[in-house]
């Protein structure tokens, strides 16, 4: 293997990982930094749209790879906007994006997935790279509090009950070997925002992507989700989902930890307890206690729902990209 390419101070490589709206809702704010973006991308997925291709044509869930793609565009937000539309109606085409159908033509058209998601990068002059974390399409298993084993991404979150454990099968599956040359090369390694369970655990599952980031000299950070997830995180403090990073793969992964801490108004909790959520709670003294750097910082914006402020969190993850 090659040695490390020398780290570049005006433009640092980042490396995110995971799935999701909380990765895409990011990733816009991050795209606006001088970095070097590579996206790695959960391939578990197996509901909706994603499932459907997934399983009629045997692909890569394509779903959480169009919507990254989308917010790392540097196109016309017209075009973005057409990536992201899901047809509402018409016998076969009723519930599919149009990105997912174009991510299937380019497969088959280039012979290849990651091809096809290359040459997709490329028309909408992506900025930065995304990778599926494997060739393979994922299936996840959950093992539950009651002792029953879920199969399939879809239906663990429905299960409703506490996760104690995620495990991918096949387990042999082979990392996607641009992934784990990325990771190598990485100034900062992100993981998050994202499902805990379902968008991120998966990823580090996969052969080979733990110990290339175990190896790495980056700055590792994770960043929590602000809200707990129904049927996934119920109940979670900041340190429960750090330790469950932790418990997958063999101790602590990460050495930075960004967390939100402002308050939520009462009227926005109301309306996520009528979903079963609640906010994550926020233990800096046992974080401190486990060893990890916290930087807390007030990072919601309110639009209806909750999301991360995509500026403020790139202004950290730059900082420790250059080491500041």
């Amino acid at each position: 293997m090659n040695p490390p390419a020398a780290k570049d101070e005006a433009n640092p490589r980042v490396v995110v990982i995971g799935g999701g709206t909380g990765l895409s809702v990011m990733l816009r704010g991050l795209k606006k930094k001088p970095v070097d973006i590579t996206a790695i991308v959960t391939v578990a997925d197996d509901g909706g749209s994603s499932g459907r291709l997934r399983d009629e044509l045997q692909m890569p869930p394509p779903g959480d790879i169009r919507s990254v793609i989308s917010a790392l565009a540097e196109s016309e937000p017209l075009l973005s906007e057409m990536l992201q539309y899901r047809f509402s109606n018409g016998t076969g085409l009723a519930g599919h994006s149009l990105g997912n159908l174009i991510l299937a033509a380019l497969r088959d058209i280039t012979g290849d997935f990651v091809t096809g998601v290359r040459e997709l990068s490329r028309v909408l002059a992506v900025r930065g790279s995304v990778l599926p974390a494997s060739h393979d399409s994922i299936v996840l298993s959950a093992k539950m509090a009651d002792g029953a084993v879920v199969e399939g991404e879809s239906k663990i979150t429905k299960y409703g009950g506490r996760i104690e454990r995620v495990s991918l099968l096949p387990p042999d599956v082979e990392p996607l070997p641009e992934a784990i040359e990325a990771i190598r090369e990485a100034d900062a390694i992100v993981l998050g925002p994202g499902s805990l369970y379902t968008s991120i655990i998966p990823n580090l599952l996969v052969p080979g992507i733990t110990d290339a980031i175990r190896a790495s000299d980056a700055a590792k950070v994770y960043i929590c989700n602000v809200m707990t997830q129904p049927g996934e995180t119920d109940g979670y403090s900041v340190a429960d989902h750090v330790n469950a990073i932790a418990g997958h793969v063999g101790g602590p992964l990460f050495d930075t930890v960004i967390v939100n801490n402002s308050d939520i108004p009462r009227r926005v909790r109301s309306l996520y307890a009528e979903k079963g959520a609640d906010v994550v709670r926020l233990d800096l003294e046992t974080l401190a206690a486990l060893g990890y750097r916290t930087i807390a910082d007030e990072l919601i914006l309110f639009q209806g729902v909750l999301r991360h402020d995509a500026n403020k969190l790139s202004h950290h993850i730059y900082r420790l990209a250059v080491g500041q």
